[in-house]
């Protein structure tokens, strides 16, 4: 196969920066950046850019920014461009099957999974919260399906104890800018071959769009992955107090409780233990107030005076 050289590269949060940086270094500059037009972010709600578009204007590359990549005029434009191939890394929007078809060589994905394991929106956050020990990168070919296309290449990794999917990602990330020139190398020597997934073993990770009200009847240890898997984004909380209190990290003890789910059971060195489910305790290691600053669990605790038998949630 002849040098792939015309690219063109969509993509949109952070965790796509290092797959576009992975090719301007490697000397495989898109001929064009499409990202997701700026929209409203923070406090104020001022129009934001997203990550790559933003990395993509320092890099001094054309930017595009349509609303909807099926729209015919955006479409045309491409086509002017004979992109040999697509990558897509995190992009936000779905492909119409004439986009698939424009590039020569077709479209590539870079997708923060071992495909089939985890098809969708939100594969870090699903990886975690199922308490999976591993997850990875997969390159594939795209189709029409979501996330249903062969695969060329996949790369597996632990997932550390107390990693949080913001970290989790950011290693993915740049697991997958590597894992991509690997790719695209064997593409041009004819050395790569696409796999078809096992739909016997597909999953699906749905997009997480609002925070968690932890229940705290469940067991400690979904507890901790599941704020473990919404770190950063969206969030987890507790209902305590009658007080919206954010939870940023926590971990399961190994100390069982008979206590009540909700009942404090010991205040240590930097968290705040509590009963919950299955006689299993949560300590909470950082939490946050309703406008107030992150707190080590004991300092929380000590500001509202808790002691063991007294009741948080």
């Amino acid at each position: 196969m002849s040098r792939i050289e015309r690219l063109v590269f969509f993509g949109t949060p952070a965790f796509a920066v290092p797959a576009l940086e992975a090719l301007v270094a490697a000397g495989r500059r898109p001929l064009l950046v499409v990202s997701q037009p700026a929209r409203p972010a923070g406090r104020e709600q001022r129009p934001a850019e997203p990550p790559v578009a933003e990395r993509a204007l320092q890099l001094g590359l054309a930017v595009a920014q349509p609303a909807r990549v099926r729209d015919q005029e955006f479409l045309s434009e491409l086509a002017g461009l004979r992109p040999d191939l697509a990558v897509v890394v995190a992009f936000g929007q779905i492909f119409p099957q004439e986009l698939l078809d424009l590039p020569r060589l077709g479209c590539l994905n870079v997708h923060a999974s071992l495909l089939p394991r985890w098809r969708g929106a939100a594969p870090i956050t699903a990886a975690i919260a199922a308490g999976d020990a591993e997850t990875g990168v997969a390159v594939q070919r795209m189709e029409a399906g979501l996330d249903t296309g062969p695969v060329y290449a996949a790369r597996a990794t632990p997932i550390a104890a107390g990693e949080n999917a913001g970290e989790l990602g950011a290693r993915l990330a740049r697991l997958g800018g590597e894992l991509l020139l690997e790719v695209l190398d064997a593409l041009e020597r004819g050395a790569a071959a696409a796999i078809p997934q096992d739909l016997a073993l597909a999953t699906q990770a749905p997009k997480f769009g609002a925070p968690e009200l932890l229940d705290p009847t469940r067991p400690a240890g979904e507890l901790a992955r599941r704020v473990r898997a919404f770190n950063p984004e969206p969030g987890t909380f507790l209902a305590a107090r009658g007080e919206r209190l954010k939870v940023l990290r926590a971990r399961a003890s190994a100390a069982p409780t008979a206590e009540e789910p909700g009942t404090v059971v010991g205040v240590g060195p930097g968290s705040l233990a509590v009963a919950v489910g299955g006689g299993t305790v949560l300590d909470l290691e950082l939490v946050q107030r309703p406008g107030g600053r992150p707190l080590a669990g004991r300092d929380f605790a000590n500001g509202l005076r808790l002691r063991p038998g007294d009741r948080l949630l």
